[in-house]
């Protein structure tokens, strides 16, 4: 990938989506960690407000999207995350399994990264993808460990990850 306007987007998203998992992680956390959530939140948000100011700053500059049938795949991708995380999240909820939620979406998360990494020409997109399903496996037996909800679990570590993968972002954005 060599777009500087999707660096920036990188910025931009993975921000804001850090930001919401580590609000999600605030379901029933310890008690202590609530404070560190809410800062972690705040950091993640301001990254990704950075990043749509430089997103919008640069929205002139070329993006791996404006390659032929890269938005349509792009979009594919994205309702495709949506209806099937959408899916397995109603049927979780309704068969009683509501803890499971956020593994669930997260692991579906991390799995459309696979195929955005075509999109994007960017071997990061595979690591990320990685990173995301395994905590969302580790997260299931983690959380029943230390006694706290499992959106805890899943939402530090989604929220780390992302808040990450916007620092890479800012970084590749500097770089470029």
């Amino acid at each position: 990938m060599d777009f500087v306007r999707d660096y920036a987007m990188y910025m931009a998203i993975f921000g804001v989506f850090g930001s919401s998992w580590f609000g999600w992680a605030q379901e029933k956390p310890r008690e202590s960690w609530r404070k560190y959530l809410g800062i972690a939140s705040v950091f993640s948000l301001l990254l990704g407000l950075i990043g749509i100011y430089l997103s919008v700053t640069n929205w002139h500059e070329p993006s791996a999207l404006s390659e032929a049938g890269a938005f349509k795949s792009y979009l594919i991708y994205l309702f495709a995350e949506f209806i099937v995380a959408g899916i397995g999240s109603f049927l979780l909820i309704k068969n009683k399994r509501k803890d499971y939620v956020a593994s669930w979406v997260a692991f579906i998360v991390g799995i459309h990264f696979i195929g955005l990494k075509s999109i994007f020409q960017d071997s990061t997109l595979y690591l990320l993808a990685t990173l995301l399903i395994v905590i969302s496996i580790i997260s299931v037996f983690l959380s029943k460990k230390l006694k706290v909800a499992n959106s805890a679990i899943t939402g530090i570590g989604a929220g780390i990850i992302l808040f990450c993968f916007a620092i890479l972002g800012l970084i590749r954005f500097i770089m470029a």
